[in-house]
């Protein structure tokens, strides 16, 4: 397939670079330049100048930015320059009334938007393991699967336009309860003075067993936060999640609080640290 592919970060890096890896022509784009030239010639593939450049004629468009006004703007820069009938397939975490209004706008330039926001993070998307969750037209998602299937380990289609995206949210919200249960019960281990790693080989094969507990449990004991999903993307996310619960009157405290939350880890300098430095609040202040 002729694909553009903007967004060249962390995740869209390597998810680009897996599609070229499957032999799909692939021109990426990068509001950095250098960050996308850099890209291109590692892979063997081209790179862009602007967004518009990179959507001529391409059959499917895959995004994966920052937030909703990132998607706004490059989606409405690329509509007019899409193959007739393409498809935009968004990676990006946003509102599902972006996702709606974007699908929308595609419809009515004869395009096709499917919100697709990803879970597995960077390891995910450098392993080509990322599960996507897709809304919007079936049949176009299905056209463009195979493609997707480069860095995804399983894609399911969810509904109409914004359910990718709702999908997701409630994906989030898990992840805010087991990762506060986590910080705290790594947190209680250690004021009981036990030893944590025999703590885990004691819990982690029973209930209490997790992703989180597998992969972040002993990280967090020792206090590093340096593994991928940063505070700041997290908070966003939930800051989308608490938007909608107030527009669909779920009630969502636990959420609520676990934000709160991670608003301390932010003041501590925590913003670059990943999801599991809830931890890090509950040490004792030196």
């Amino acid at each position: 397939m002729k694909i553009a592919f903007a967004g060249l970060g962390v995740m869209g890096a390597p998810m680009a670079r897996h599609l070229v890896n499957a032999g799909h022509q692939v021109v990426g784009f990068n509001r950095t330049p250098a960050k996308a030239q850099a890209w291109a010639e590692a892979v063997g593939a081209r790179a862009a100048a602007t967004v518009s450049e990179a959507a001529q004629g391409a059959e499917l468009f895959i995004l994966c930015v920052g937030n909703d006004d990132d998607v706004r703007a490059v989606v409405t820069d690329a509509l007019p320059h899409l193959a007739e009938g393409a498809v935009i397939v968004d990676h990006t975490t946003t509102s599902a009334k972006l996702a709606r209004e974007m699908a929308q706008a595609a419809a009515e330039a004869g395009r096709v938007f499917i919100d697709a926001p990803v879970s597995g993070g960077q390891a995910g998307a450098e392993n080509g393991q990322l599960s996507v969750m897709a809304g919007g037209e079936a049949e176009a998602l299905a056209r463009v699967e195979p493609a997707l299937t480069a860095y995804s380990k399983a894609i399911k289609h969810m509904g109409p336009a914004g359910s990718g995206q709702l999908t997701k949210m409630v994906n989030q919200i898990a992840i805010a309860g087991v990762v506060q249960g986590l910080a705290e019960a790594v947190h209680f281990a250690q004021v009981a003075g036990l030893d944590t790693d025999a703590v885990f080989e004691a819990v982690s094969k029973g209930a209490a067993q997790s992703w989180q507990m597998d992969n972040r449990w002993k990280t967090a004991a020792q206090g590093r936060f340096d593994f991928g999903f940063a505070v700041d993307w997290m908070r966003k996310d939930l800051g989308l999640v608490l938007d909608e619960a107030r527009s669909n009157g779920a009630r969502l405290a636990l959420t609520a609080l676990v934000d709160q939350f991670y608003a301390e880890v932010q003041a501590m300098g925590g913003n670059r640290w990943d999801t599991s430095s809830l931890a890090a609040r509950l040490q004792p202040k030196s």
